[in-house]
């Protein structure tokens, strides 16, 4: 019997490893409102860390939007 490859391209894509994680993301136009903590709770782990972009799917932009609000939050008590 000849050797046989385990794991051919086409076997991942079928068993779904390569399906994307990413979050819908805020429409473009639209500011976060930094005040607004349920909205900032989506993108914090239960760990208290900041999802990247690349995950969540926002623009760089709503991203430093995220990052300042979380950061006011925590630091005001309302974020642990």
């Amino acid at each position: 019997m000849a050797y046989q490859k385990k794991h051919e391209r086409g076997d991942r894509e079928d068993r779904g490893e390569f399906t994307s994680r990413r979050r819908p993301a805020i429409p473009a136009n639209d500011k976060i409102d930094l005040n607004d903590i349920e909205v900032l709770k989506r993108y914090v782990t239960e760990y208290g860390k900041i999802i990247p972009a690349r995950v969540t799917g926002v623009t760089a932009m709503q991203q430093r939007q995220i990052k300042k609000g979380v950061r006011r939050a925590r630091n005001m008590g309302l974020m642990a």
